[in-house]
């Protein structure tokens, strides 16, 4: 890892550290989405003028109207979605900075991740590049269709909010996969967890959260 990518000051390592503990604190268990947290470099995620407070426990603009996710909210949808499945095809809607993209490829075989803001999604690929993460797939796209022509994943998260779940990520999430996914609109929105058995899915609500809404098309 190059200093750029160890960081200094508010980037280093010990701040890392401060993080860490506080994602145990709200209830953080996996001791792989930890290290892999501990271990990744947030502040190559956000613009440079923003690097300082990379590892805050807020969500950050990154541009586009767009945002990289909390890291408790990175850390919470990552522990649930790869709790009790395979892991080995997963898929992204909404690439964004590229930070939760980053945190499944060390947790996952292959990632594939759809954005539909090119350059986000330029971006994030630069990102990967720079930090040889290889097991990623990236595909300029609206969220809501998905990536058919790599289904049936194991996995399915979604780091924007729909009002109502894509019934295509339902169709390409794999017997006994997972979809995370936030719902709701102006009123609300609240974390779902989608389970598929067979032909049958199975759902549980759990936190409310706050997510740029899932939009159509391409830019």
């Amino acid at each position: 890892m190059t200093p750029n990518q160890r960081g200094i000051g508010m980037t280093s390592q010990r701040t890392r550290d401060r993080l860490i503990t506080r994602l145990k604190e709200q209830g953080i268990k996996s001791p792989d989405v930890l290290a892999v947290m501990k271990d990744l470099p947030r502040h190559l995620f956000v613009d440079e003028a923003l690097a300082s407070r990379a590892y805050e426990d807020t969500a950050l603009p990154i541009g586009h109207g767009q945002t990289i996710s909390q890291p408790f909210i990175v850390a919470k949808m990552t522990e649930v979605l790869l709790q009790g499945i395979a892991k080995n095809k997963v898929l992204e809607v909404g690439t964004g900075s590229g930070y939760q993209t980053a945190v499944l490829s060390r947790l996952v075989e292959r990632v594939f991740s759809v954005e539909r803001i090119s350059p986000l999604q330029n971006q994030a690929r630069e990102r990967f590049y720079q930090l040889k993460f290889n097991n990623i797939k990236l595909k300029h796209s609206d969220g809501s269709w998905g990536w058919e022509d790599n289904a049936p994943y194991d996995g399915i998260i979604v780091t924007c909010a729909p009002e109502q779940v894509p019934q295509e990520l339902l169709k390409q999430l794999a017997p006994g996969g997972r979809l995370v996914i936030p719902v709701g609109g102006s009123s609300g929105q609240s974390l779902r967890v989608i389970d598929r058995n067979g032909n049958t899915f199975e759902e549980t609500e759990l936190d409310a959260v706050s997510f740029v809404p899932l939009l159509s098309g391409q830019i």
